[in-house]
């Protein structure tokens, strides 16, 4: 492989592009929006440049990283003779499968598509295609540059060509693969989100307040980052819409999202990107802010 296209050029896809780019494939970064790709870029050259301020790459491969990659506001030119796809949008079923038909459609037969999904159905979105064999979750994790681990997830029909194939080019990017079957959440969110819906639920009841929870969970369960920061990182409508397709797919009451995060996404409280979540990242010092309207 040595052409890669990534639709999205939000905060995954252009640590996706970033990543491949910076280990010398050619990266074709797709978006609707010219905005959202000046961006992306953007927001590439300024991790590229923590890199060489630490001294971990020079100016030079910063330069040969950039010069990697290419915007295209198109997708049928963006795909084109591109030897894997990898859909970065927004985690919405509709959104995704719709990528994918088009994907299809556009792409050479020998092109794998894979999805960044977190917790979306492989084999659903699979079934959009006509060449389900080549369709597999490559699910890495935030920020892309830095994190190890990339969730391979096989669909009922991904072959075994299509996994090994996957698995070996994530090898070739200093990431560490890791083969996983297709049930809601996959293995990190299924694990993750219901303790930090458990988290949110602690503070809802009137348990304990934001930095005390998480100061709980940094100091006592040797946590990087408290489940309610974290949250706030990973976007709360994301962990809404990730506990949703749980609780959507296992029936189960466990995975039922809390009320208070619900409220929070409905007020618009989303976390960094919205630079306010269950923290204030609108000020330079950091501090807790939920308002007593969404307390128990």
């Amino acid at each position: 492989m040595k052409t890669i296209a990534v639709i999205g050029a939000g905060t995954m896809g252009n640590g996706i592009a970033h990543v491949f780019a910076q280990n010398k494939f050619q990266v074709h970064l797709i978006d609707v929006s010219k905005e959202a790709l000046d961006k992306g870029l953007a927001t590439i050259a300024k991790n590229l440049d923590r890199m060489v301020a630490k001294e971990k790459i020079t100016i030079s491969d910063k330069e040969n990283t950039l010069a990697n990659i290419k915007s295209f506001t198109e997708l049928k030119a963006g795909v084109s003779k591109v030897d894997l796809a990898i859909e970065a949008a927004t985690e919405n079923v509709t959104i995704k499968l719709k990528i994918f038909k088009e994907l299809d459609d556009v792409c050479d037969a020998n092109t794998i598509l894979a999805s960044n999904t977190s917790s979306i159905s492989i084999t659903q979105i699979a079934a959009a295609t006509t060449r389900p064999d080549k369709v597999i979750g490559m699910h890495f994790m935030n920020p892309v540059p830095i994190m190890k681990l990339v969730e391979i997830i096989r669909g009922y029909s991904s072959s075994n060509e299509t996994t090994t194939a996957v698995m070996e080019l994530s090898k070739k990017l200093g990431k560490t693969p890791t083969e996983v079957n297709d049930y809601p959440g996959f293995v990190a969110n299924r694990i993750l989100m219901p303790m930090i819906n458990e988290a949110i639920e602690t503070l809802h009841h009137g348990v304990a307040g934001v930095e005390e929870i998480d100061t709980v969970m940094k100091l006592g369960m040797a946590h990087p980052m408290g489940p309610l920061q974290l949250a706030d990182f990973i976007g709360l409508d994301v962990c809404l819409s990730i506990l949703n397709v749980m609780h959507d797919g296992f029936k189960k009451p466990k995975y039922a999202p809390s009320p208070l995060l619900a409220n929070m996404v409905m007020a618009g409280k989303k976390g960094v990107k919205s630079g306010e979540g269950f923290y204030d990242y609108s000020e330079s010092k950091k501090a807790a802010v939920v308002s007593s309207q969404f307390s128990k």
